[in-house]
């Protein structure tokens, strides 16, 4: 933990003064200003198992080993998605809490076809965002492990944002990436040797869903694999608001 002392750490710092830490700082910080959500058990981390939330995951582990990990199982994910979430699961002896939709997925497929082809929005609502914000309305502090540079969508990205679910409960999201690049990601990866998601190699560089992900273009946004370029978000960053 931080070594600042705790008179200071329990002065709460506006969301702009978040920007000037370090991702493991941020964490300390929040963590501090937020301990009675930490004794409720009310902090939480959604997790895609990505390399980004990876390194967020890895750090909040080592101050909360029991932290809540959300991952939305929404039935479609790559086979290597699903065998390198159970290993690391069972290797960090994460508390790993899967979400799912109300309907499986040939329940949805017999009602609605295959949306993922003719309605990805429709099809990331029910799968992702829905499950999500229920689950998300039993917590008080969100770690992510979003960054700025993904995507045109994320360019306004704060490390610290007071957001509203849609049913207008309000929780911190906390991004502590939020200004790293790629290369950070990288780095720090290698450097504190956290095994990745195994399709990075194949050349993949935003990982979700099988039938909507594919290898980006050289050079093109690293989002643009998926969803054959037609949306760049699935809803869960767009349906909950920032308030502040």
């Amino acid at each position: 933990m931080s070594q600042t002392p705790l008179r200071e750490r329990s002065e709460k710092m506006s969301p702009e003064d978040y920007e000037s830490l370090s991702a493991d700082a941020v964490i300390d910080r929040l963590l501090a200003e937020n301990a009675a959500a930490v004794e409720r058990g009310s902090v939480c981390i959604t997790c895609s198992f990505q390399a980004e939330d990876m390194i967020v995951l890895d750090m909040l582990r080592q101050k909360l080993p029991s932290v809540p990990v959300l991952f939305l199982d929404t039935g479609y994910h790559f086979a290597e998605t699903y065998a390198y979430r159970d290993r690391m699961a069972a290797e960090w002896n994460l508390n790993v809490r899967n979400l799912t939709a109300k309907q499986s997925v040939p329940e949805q497929e017999a009602q609605f076809g295959i949306l993922n082809r003719t309605d990805p929005s429709r099809c990331c609502h029910l799968r992702k965002v829905e499950p999500l914000f229920e689950a998300l309305e039993n917590f008080e502090v969100w770690f992510t492990g979003l960054r700025r540079e993904q995507s045109p969508t994320r360019k306004n990205l704060k490390v610290v944002e007071h957001h509203l679910l849609p049913s207008g409960r309000a929780l911190l999201k906390v991004s502590p990436l939020a200004a790293w690049t790629w290369g950070n990601v990288w780095e720090h990866t290698v450097r504190h040797k956290i095994d990745y998601l195994p399709l990075y190699d194949s050349g993949y560089r935003s990982i979700g869903c099988e039938p909507c992900t594919s290898i980006p273009a050289a050079g093109a946004d690293p989002r643009s694999g998926r969803w054959g370029g037609n949306k760049l978000e699935c809803g869960i960053h767009t349906e909950s608001k920032r308030s502040d």
